[in-house]
């Protein structure tokens, strides 16, 4: 069985339904990952513990989804070199607006990429963290290459169905 190379971690398992989206992306490109429910705040310990252990243990990339005051992605960038992704999870009547800002004002020397909100900064977080591996894995960069090709070509196909259908408003 493959080590995993990415972490993904959440600050409560009802952050679950987002994150998923980055668990898809990282299986799209059988990059194997660990998952796990740690709390910047309810387990500081346990989350420091795991973060120091992580490299040694083969982990390269960081994924940290947590909404409301958001500092998990900051908590681990501050015990780490290794790149951490900041997914902000929309979970308090703000819709993710705190979220964000947590994540993305962290201080100078603390570098963490903020993804946008919810599903789809999660699904970004699993493929940035996939761009990030492929720089040292060219059977990777290719999947890559390929996938960015594969959603050109759906956009044209879409393009030319909707053509189709409105073909009469098209000058011959």
């Amino acid at each position: 069985m493959a080590k995993p190379i990415v972490a993904i971690l959440m600050g409560s398992d009802s952050d679950y339904d987002y994150m998923l989206e980055a668990c898809k992306s990282l299986q799209k490109f059988s990059i194997c990952y660990e998952i796990l429910v740690s709390s910047a705040h309810r387990t500081p310990e346990k989350t420091q513990k795991y973060v120091k252990s992580a490299k040694g243990k083969g982990i390269k990339v960081f994924i940290a989804g947590a909404g409301g005051a958001a500092h998990l992605a900051g908590v681990i960038a501050a015990e780490t070199t290794l790149p951490v992704i900041g997914v902000p999870i929309p979970s308090t009547s703000l819709n993710g607006l705190d979220s964000i800002l947590a994540i993305s004002q962290m201080p100078g020397g603390i570098p963490v990429a903020t993804m946008a909100t919810g599903k789809a900064g999660a699904k970004n977080a699993g493929l940035l963290a996939a761009q990030i591996l492929g720089t040292s894995d060219p059977d990777l960069s290719l999947k890559l290459s390929q996938y960015k090709k594969d959603m050109a070509e759906e956009v044209d196909k879409k393009d030319k169905k909707l053509r189709e259908v409105h073909a009469q408003n098209y000058p011959s």
